[in-house]
C-alpha cells in the first residue's frame, strides 16, 4: 500500500510542478493558488505513505535506496513549505517541485519491497542519524535552488537585458538571504548527523571514525559548507560566490549520497564503502 501512496504522491507532485510552471509563465493568482494546494496535497499523501511504510516495515523507512530517495524528496518539499511560510516566494516552487519529483520518481523506479532490518541497524541511532542528515539535505537542496535562481538573475542583470524570467523570480538580495537561511538550517543538522553517526559507530564497531569512503566524503561535504558559512560570517561572502559554493556543496552532498556507493567503486573497487543500502 505504501508504494501505491508514493505513486499517488508522484502524480500530485507532477501536477504541482506543472501548475508552478504555469504560474511562472503567466503570474496569475489561479495557478499560484492551485499549485500551493497541489503541493500540500502531494506532501500529505507522501507523509501518509511514509507512515504506512513505517508500520508495515516496523522500522524507520530509510534503510534502502528506494526509501532514502523517497524520504529525501519528502524533506525537500517539507523544507520548501516551511520556507514558504517565511518568504512567500511562489516562484521557488517551479524549481523545488521538479527536484522533489525527480527523487520521488527515482524511488518509484527502484525495488520497493520491505527487507528484514539487519542487526547492525536495529538501534535508535538509525532514525536519529539519518533524519538529521536528510532534513539537513533538504535545506541544502533549497540553498542550491536559490543559488541557481540567483545566477539566473545575475546573468540577466550583467547583460543589461532583463527578460521575462527576471520579472518572475525574486530579486537577488532575497535569493541571497534565502541561500544563507538554508545554510544556517542545514549546517547544524549535518554536523549533528555526523556526530550521531560517529557515536553510533563507536557503539557498533568500537571506533568513532574509520575513514570509510562515505565518512570521508561526508567530511569533505561538511568542510565545503563550513567554508561557505565561515566566508559569509567573517569575510562577507555574498552573491555569486555564495551561490556557486551552495551548488558545489549540494553536488558533493549528492556524491556522498549516491556516488560513493555506485560511482566510486567503478573506478576504485578497493574503496567500496561499508555504508550500503539494504535491499
Amino acid at each position: 500500500m505504501n508504494v501505491w501512496l508514493l505513486e499517488a504522491a508522484a502524480v500530485a507532485y507532477l501536477l504541482a510542478t506543472g501548475l508552478h510552471l504555469v504560474y511562472l509563465v503567466n503570474l496569475k493568482e489561479g495557478p499560484k493558488l492551485w499549485a500551493a494546494r497541489a503541493t500540500w496535497t502531494a506532501f500529505g499523501i507522501h507523509t501518509l505513505g511514509l507512515v504506512v511504510r513505517y508500520f508495515e516495515a516496523g522500522y524507520t523507512p530509510v534503510t534502502s535506496l528506494h526509501e532514502s530517495m523517497s524520504f529525501l524528496g519528502w524533506c525537500v518539499v517539507g523544507m520548501y513549505l516551511v520556507l514558504q511560510l517565511r518568504y512567500q516566494l511562489p516562484s521557488l516552487g517551479a524549481f523545488a517541485s521538479p527536484l522533489a519529483l525527480v527523487f520521488v520518481l527515482a524511488a518509484i523506479s527502484l525495488p520497493g519491497h520491505i527487507e528484514p532490518l539487519p542487526a547492525a541497524l536495529q538501534t535508535y541511532w538509525l532514525p536519529v542519524h539519518v533524519m538529521l542528515l536528510f532534513i539537513g539535505d533538504g535545506a541544502f537542496s533549497l540553498a542550491a535552488v536559490a543559488g541557481v535562481m540567483y545566477l539566473l538573475q545575475e546573468r540577466q542583470l550583467k547583460r543589461k537585458k532583463l527578460g521575462a524570467l527576471f520579472h518572475r523570480l525574486p530579486n537577488i538580495d532575497v535569493l541571497d538571504e534565502l541561500n544563507y537561511r538554508c545554510l544556517t538550517i542545514g549546517f547544524p543538522l549535518l554536523t549533528m548527523g555526523i556526530i550521531s553517526g560517529a557515536i553510533w559507530a563507536q557503539q557498533a564497531w568500537g571506533t568513532y571514525w574509520s575513514w570509510d569512503p562515505k565518512e570521508t566524503w561526508s567530511l569533505i561535504t561538511w568542510l565545503l559548507y563550513a567554508a561557505l558559512l565561515h566566508g559569509r560570517l567573517t569575510v562577507g561572502w555574498r552573491g555569486r560566490r555564495a551561490a556557486v559554493w551552495a551548488i558545489l556543496g549540494f553536488a558533493s552532498l549528492l556524491f556522498t549520497f549516491l556516488g560513493v556507493n555506485y560511482v566510486l567503486p567503478l573506478f576504485m573497487p578497493h574503496l567500496e564503502s561499508l555504508h550500503i543500502y539494504t535491499g
